[in-house]
């Protein structure tokens, strides 16, 4: 995904409008985003400075293209889950150096041609230690000297995208989560995906509130409040991570609105960003898919798909309201002579949050609930009803 310094956006009134490529306006850029693919499929073994240069080849005659659009371009291709580089992580690179800089000290100082006064020339040096470290020339060891610096690492594999269409579309995406990353909250209006769009935003361990429809509608409105990485006080940074692996989420669903109150530099007054499930953009993800929680799945793992002395195990399995407050556990627990428990899990929080939530299982006082906290924030947690591990 996009940094924040990466974000582009115009303004239009109060409202921020990311930056977005449409056919309309910007049908050319197909052929573009198939260069740049044709380019990393047929860079394995180039470094990625080569490649970033060879991107900006791509729009050097493009006067519609800043250059935080082409770095944008160069980030989501070297994502994870689309290239895969070498990064010595076994610091032989490193190691590699020492080496040379220690052998290349007898021949100080080196110069491009050798003379009467300076007798290494730097061309004689570099092969002379190439044949001590047993390589046939300089240029493979020149190949590994800086593996482990980000510019000089080299592209081991590229799976891509389908279509050059699909880049364009991660890169409006990732435009959205960008801007997201100064949002103070976000608010949240769903009703046939509700549950599915509640699962995935605890699956991120997003702060949230939700309120059910007036008067509990069979068909009304969920408001779900989610807090935005402005309105953290610490980790911001994973935050606003874990947020943004929510918005490609949010997208598979159906049927939801969304503002999100954005917090601009220097600007005192508050900013918004307005989306839909109607406003056409596309999310790579399956409508089932879920992302990683670190602690959820180590947590499903380790109770595995069997049964337990009786008791099974189901994510998010159960809506629980009481007057105008909704609660969607992590986990329900049903045993089969049928009692049921269920398991929250507290992940990042502010005393704002932590203080809501208390006063909201107060409601749920009749349900069993655990909840499961880090050591750290078991010492600020007052008497409560329910039993904490």
């Amino acid at each position: 995904m996009l940094t924040k310094e990466l974000a582009i956006y115009d303004f239009e009134g109060n409202q921020i409008k990311p930056d977005r490529l449409i056919h309309r306006l910007h049908g050319h850029y197909v052929a573009y985003a198939e260069e740049m693919l044709r380019l990393y499929r047929e860079g394995i073994g180039k470094t990625r400075h080569e490649l970033h240069s060879a991107v900006r080849q791509v729009f050097i005659n493009e006067p519609d293209c800043p250059p935080q659009r082409i770095n944008a371009f160069c980030k989501l291709l070297d994502e994870d889950r689309i290239s895969k580089f070498d990064t010595d992580r076994h610091g032989s690179a490193a190691a590699l150096r020492c080496k040379i800089f220690n052998l290349a000290g007898s021949y100080h100082p080196l110069v491009q041609y050798k003379d009467r006064l300076f007798e290494h020339s730097e061309m004689e040096a570099k092969q002379t230690i190439a044949k001590t470290l047993g390589r046939p020339s300089w240029p493979e060891i020149e190949v590994e000297l800086f593996a482990d610096v980000f510019e000089f690492n080299r592209l081991k594999s590229f799976v891509g995208y389908d279509t050059a269409g699909a880049l364009l579309s991660r890169y409006n995406v990732a435009q959205v989560q960008a801007s997201l990353f100064n949002a103070k909250r976000l608010v949240l209006w769903a009703r046939s995906d509700f549950q599915r769009i509640v699962t995935h935003a605890k699956l991120a361990h997003l702060l949230h509130e939700i309120t059910p429809p007036p008067d509990n509608e069979t068909n009304g409105e969920y408001k779900i409040i989610l807090d935005g990485p402005a309105s953290v006080l610490r980790e911001t940074r994973r935050y606003g991570v874990n947020l943004a692996r929510f918005i490609p989420a949010l997208l598979s669903c159906r049927d939801w609105r969304m503002e999100a109150e954005i917090k601009v530099q220097r600007i005192p007054r508050p900013f918004w960003l307005k989306l839909s499930s109607d406003s056409g953009l596309k999310s790579e993800m399956t409508p089932l898919e879920e992302f990683d929680s670190s602690v959820e799945e180590g947590f499903a793992k380790k109770w595995g798909q069997d049964k337990r002395d009786g008791w099974s195990m189901k994510r998010a399995g159960r809506i629980l309201q009481r007057k105008q407050t909704a609660f969607v556990p992590d986990f329900v627990f049903q045993h089969d002579a049928g009692r049921k428990v269920h398991l929250e899990i507290v992940g990042f929080w502010t005393p704002e949050y932590l203080r809501a939530k208390i006063e909201k299982l107060k409601l749920f006082d009749d349900e069993h609930i655990i909840l499961a906290v880090a050591e750290s924030l078991g010492e600020k947690l007052p008497a409560m009803s329910q039993e904490v591990i």
